[in-house]
């Protein structure tokens, strides 16, 4: 990466850890995306830095003020935890092994369907 890279992906951090902190999103709809459009990395290159980067310290202090404030379910969060563990290994595989333009298309519907879901929903 050169210097006005590094540069962007530093500002990406520090702006997907404030959405993540605000709304619980930051891989999947915002770094990967902008490491994509921003940076030019391939959706791959993207995924796994994403999940590379969002290790366990990443989220500590946010999570540890939403504790204070009893807004953590423990359970739930053990659960995810799990789920996040077993799921991140398989869907890496999975995305690996699938061509590059299908996982693009995939991301982007995915993408679009939760657009949808967050314009649409009204509760």
């Amino acid at each position: 990466m050169n210097t006005i890279q590094t540069i962007m992906v530093l500002g990406l951090g520090l702006t997907a850890g404030l959405l993540s902190g605000m709304f619980g999103i930051g891989g999947g709809t915002i770094i990967v995306p902008a490491l994509m459009l921003l940076v030019g990395f391939s959706i791959k290159m993207a995924n796994g830095t994403s999940l590379a980067a969002l290790l366990l310290p990443v989220g500590l202090l946010g999570a540890i003020e939403y504790y204070r404030q009893g807004q953590v379910n423990i359970i739930a969060a053990i659960c995810l935890i799990i789920g996040l563990f077993i799921g991140a290994y398989f869907g890496a595989k999975i995305t690996i092994a699938l061509p590059e333009l299908m996982v693009k298309r995939a991301f982007g519907v995915l993408l679009l369907v939760l657009a949808i879901r967050y314009l649409t929903y009204s509760k």
